[in-house]
């Protein structure tokens, strides 16, 4: 299992009062997606972009009641009204997540951003399609959101001569799941290996599930160049922020945690904007980590996830993410490579 200390040794010493790279010259017209906005980093960023003039946030929340609070809190706090709007997204659920993706598809003139900020760090044996929560959220359900909404914003990329961004809101702490991450190496499935050997807790499913986030756009992206998509995928790190992402963690990890913060946390406005650097940093971070709003793929990225035998397992493991996808929305692969 993963040790508290370890968790938190990556954030030690982050950077506060980042920059905010979007402006209103930059966000005007423009349509965004934030998944979990309805609190915390995704709350931040979509009324970071409210207040800059987007043209449209789609706030994709679970709870459609919190999500209309938080809708009303933005339109009081910038006094901007008609770019907000709230549309469910439950990515504990794939027919969610298709319903969703065919809703932007159908009534989007555009995106030029999905930043998936939405995720989970619940007790490993809670179940959601067949698979741990925490894995059907972070993993399954966020790729298969990305990879349906691809087609679409290819289109745009041509139609519109944008450059769309697809931000996976992952976590440094990923890097501390290779012990975990080991007892997968070389089988058919390592994810339902991993959790077949049964050393989960809820940390160490997390950790594990953001370090599958890692692996996966590092296998996928180059099959996906922005040459012939069009399209930016990268990923971001926030940090360590106040919010309340590890509510369900244990005892010794909210102790620590909540030290931490106190000590060296970032508000979730702050970390917000690591979110919007990643929405906006444009083809060089295509297949990049992000983090303290820079790309630092080769600073933080460790040896042990790069390399021939790292290639393979990458690959192993993206097969069992796409054989996921396709049984859930038949031919929706075959769309992102045409």
């Amino acid at each position: 299992m993963s040790q508290p200390q370890d968790l938190l040794d990556s954030v030690a010493g982050q950077l506060h009062n980042l920059p905010l790279m979007v402006t209103p010259e930059t966000c005007l017209g423009r349509s965004y997606i934030i998944t979990g906005a309805n609190s915390g980093l995704g709350f931040e960023a979509a009324k970071h972009l409210v207040s800059l003039g987007a043209g449209k946030v789609i706030m994709a929340v679970r709870n459609l009641g919190a999500g209309q609070k938080a809708k009303a809190s933005i339109e009081a706090s910038t006094g901007k009204t008609g770019s907000a709007e709230v549309w469910h997204l439950d990515l504990s659920s794939y027919e969610s997540v298709k319903y969703f993706a065919k809703r932007a598809t159908l009534e989007l003139d555009r995106i030029d951003a999905l930043v998936e900020n939405a995720g989970v760090a619940i007790d490993i044996d809670s179940q959601a399609e067949g698979h741990p929560v925490t894995f059907t959220v972070n993993v399954y359900s966020t790729f298969m959101l990305a990879v349906l909404l691809l087609p679409k914003m290819k289109e745009d990329a041509q139609r519109l001569n944008i450059v769309p961004h697809i931000a996976i809101v992952s976590s440094s702490v990923a890097f501390s799941a290779q012990p975990l991450w080991d007892l997968g190496k070389g089988a058919a499935n390592p994810v339902d290996k991993i959790v077949q050997v049964g050393q989960l807790d809820t940390t160490g499913g997390y950790t594990v599930s953001k370090l599958l986030e890692v692996l996966a756009v590092r296998h996928l992206a180059p099959l996906l160049p922005v040459s012939s998509t069009g399209v930016v995928l990268n990923l971001v790190c926030p940090g360590l922020c106040k919010t309340d992402i590890g509510r369900n963690a244990s005892d010794d990890i909210k102790a620590v945690a909540g030290t931490m913060m106190d000590r060296i946390g970032r508000t979730s406005e702050d970390g917000s904007r690591t979110l919007l650097f990643a929405a906006t940093a444009g083809k060089s971070s295509h297949g990049k980590f992000t983090a303290d709003c820079e790309i630092k793929d080769d600073s933080i990225i460790p040896d042990w996830i790069k390399g021939k035998e790292a290639e393979e397992e990458r690959k192993r493991l993206w097969d069992v993410i796409a054989k996921e996808i396709e049984a859930a929305a038949p031919g929706s692969l075959a769309k992102i490579f045409n």
